[in-house]
């Protein structure tokens, strides 16, 4: 993408009542103003609120928020010229219950407070499969943590991907945490009996992997 096209993007985003973009200040001196009042100040709902992590064009949380109107997405990503795509088509087909916040990931708990969220989608993060890239990967002991922290008691976490690695990781960790593993699936569209919001709603990128025969994963999961 061009940087015109990025800068027109962005601009673009300045004017969209439904997208969120919070300057760092802001972030990090806890001045943000709807922590703690998602429903009431953005949704003007009491409905669950569901958070979709590195949203990239944010095809997921418009689709999740097509499929249930009864509660709330919040596509989060730092890349606003991409979800830009997904903020714009829920503005034209007039779907209300979602939103998108443009931040980084780590610090998730200053925009939201604890038991705050109903569940966490976390769709094809990067693996970061070198050692020294670990800290950065979405769903180690550090990053679990900040979510546990605005999680609900029960909340429910999520994490599709196309990366084996990933998902093996994930598993092992859980279960050596002791959290709980709901569903683990390592091919979702081979396997019979995976969720409908796994395989019924597919991303760009996703339908590459899928042509190349890249399978699928899944893990639903609670934090203990």
């Amino acid at each position: 993408m061009g940087s015109k096209n990025k800068l027109k993007r962005f601009k673009e985003n300045e004017t969209f009542a439904n997208v969120i973009q919070p300057s760092r200040e802001e972030a990090l001196s806890g001045s943000f103003d709807l922590k703690g009042k998602w429903r009431e100040h953005f949704f003007k709902n009491t409905n669950p609120i569901v958070l979709e992590l590195g949203c990239g064009k944010g095809e997921y949380s418009v689709n999740l928020a097509k499929k249930y109107p009864e509660k709330n997405f919040i596509g989060i990503d730092i890349k606003g010229a991409r979800f830009w795509r997904g903020a714009k088509t829920a503005l034209e087909e007039g779907i209300a219950n979602v939103g998108f916040l443009r931040t980084q990931i780590e610090l998730i708990e200053n925009f939201f407070e604890a038991d705050e969220v109903d569940e966490i989608w976390i769709t094809f993060p990067d693996p970061q499969i070198k050692y020294k890239r670990t800290k950065h990967r979405m769903t180690n002991k550090v990053f679990l943590k900040k979510y546990q922290r605005i999680l609900k008691k029960e909340g429910l976490m999520h994490l599709k991907t196309d990366s084996e690695f990933m998902h093996g990781y994930t598993l092992g960790l859980l279960h050596g945490l002791g959290h709980e593993v709901l569903y683990a699936n390592h091919d979702v569209y081979k396997n019979h009996g995976s969720p409908e919001e796994v395989t019924g709603i597919q991303t760009f990128y996703e339908s590459q992997y899928l042509e190349k025969g890249k399978p699928i994963t899944y893990i639903r999961f609670r934090l203990q």
